[in-house]
């Protein structure tokens, strides 16, 4: 009997990705305080610019950006993964399988994207200063970032439309939650060709936005070099926030392509380690480092502290 005739019709994947785990339950709760830390302070970053028409300027509306990929990039898998762990709920329908891929796919390929055009703000902000709100508007920026998601929406739903229609021999995913490649393992056919098409979309987009934004970091180094010693501090202030979070979203990705072309072998463990930290650690780190190091936000914070210390102050003095 061949493959083709042996598949079946799934209905239900069942998540065997976590199997291996020692304390499901402490990894669960730990994977489930950085989502609910993530998820808040991301929409505090939204709220407090969507609230505030003085930050309604091209690099705030930029961090909202981020911030709205964030939170759908972490809560993609975020979820799922701690209702492995947690609840020990480890099925996921078909549908909801294809659609959770594609957010997953869609959130890391955003993340790429927002970080390529904030590199690009920051360029033109240091190059021409003086020119910088004739050149980047906000409707400007906002068509930008209208095209990043179509364009990445086009790329992305290339994945879940060449998997659908393929038969499926098995019903358990060997990841933690439904990543192409989880789901390309389970149907009957060689995954080598459908492998190639995830890797080349991915390596593609991945090494082109960083090039963009190696380049506009080139542009600005030898634009900094004719700077004065005070301009050189400011140019490095207004990048230190966008290369944290750049080397946040970039290491593990290279990390797994460079040591996969080096031909060291990855375990299963491994790969899915470096996959949930690349999932996990921009989505947390980008909001804490905007709300830190922009002045606007960090203040908007303290005098947001400063109203509840009054309000709790008010209501024991009654």
């Amino acid at each position: 009997m061949s493959l083709q005739n042996a598949s079946m019709k799934v209905t239900h994947f069942i998540i065997n990705g976590f199997d291996t785990v020692k304390s499901p339950v402490a990894v669960g709760v730990v994977i489930l305080i950085i989502y609910l830390v993530s998820i808040v302070t991301n929409l505090l970053n939204i709220l407090f610019i969507i609230s505030d028409k003085r930050l309604h300027k091209p690099m705030y509306i930029l961090i909202c950006n981020l911030a709205i990929v964030d939170i759908m990039y972490i809560s993609s898998a975020s979820p799922t993964m701690v209702g492995v762990l947690v609840a020990g709920v480890n099925t996921i329908s078909y549908l909801e399988c294809l659609i959770q891929m594609f957010v997953f796919h869609l959130g890391g390929m955003m993340e790429r994207f927002a970080l390529a055009i904030m590199a690009f703000d920051r360029l033109v902000a240091i190059i021409y200063p003086f020119q910088y709100h004739s050149y980047l508007k906000n409707t400007h920026i906002l068509l930008y970032t209208y095209i990043s998601w179509v364009v990445a929406c086009g790329f992305v739903v290339v994945l879940p439309a060449t998997v659908a229609p393929l038969p499926h021999c098995y019903s358990s995913l060997r990841y933690s939650f439904c990543d192409y490649a989880a789901v390309v393992r389970t149907t009957c056919v060689d995954p080598t060709y459908f492998f190639n098409i995830g890797a080349i979309i991915y390596s593609f987009l991945l090494f082109l936005t960083f090039i963009f934004i190696c380049l506009s970091y080139c542009v600005i180094l030898i634009f900094a070099k004719l700077s004065s010693s005070n301009d050189k501090k400011k140019i490095g202030s207004t990048l230190v926030s966008h290369l944290i979070c750049v080397i946040c979203h970039y290491c593990p990705a290279f990390v797994i392509i460079v040591l996969t072309r080096l031909g060291v072998v990855l375990t299963l463990d491994e790969r899915q380690g470096l996959l949930i930290a690349n999932i996990l650690g921009p989505s947390v780190v980008n909001p804490f480092v905007y709300c830190l190091r922009t002045k606007e936000i960090k203040h908007k914070i303290f005098m947001l502290f400063k109203k509840l210390q009054v309000l709790r102050y008010k209501l024991k003095t009654n």
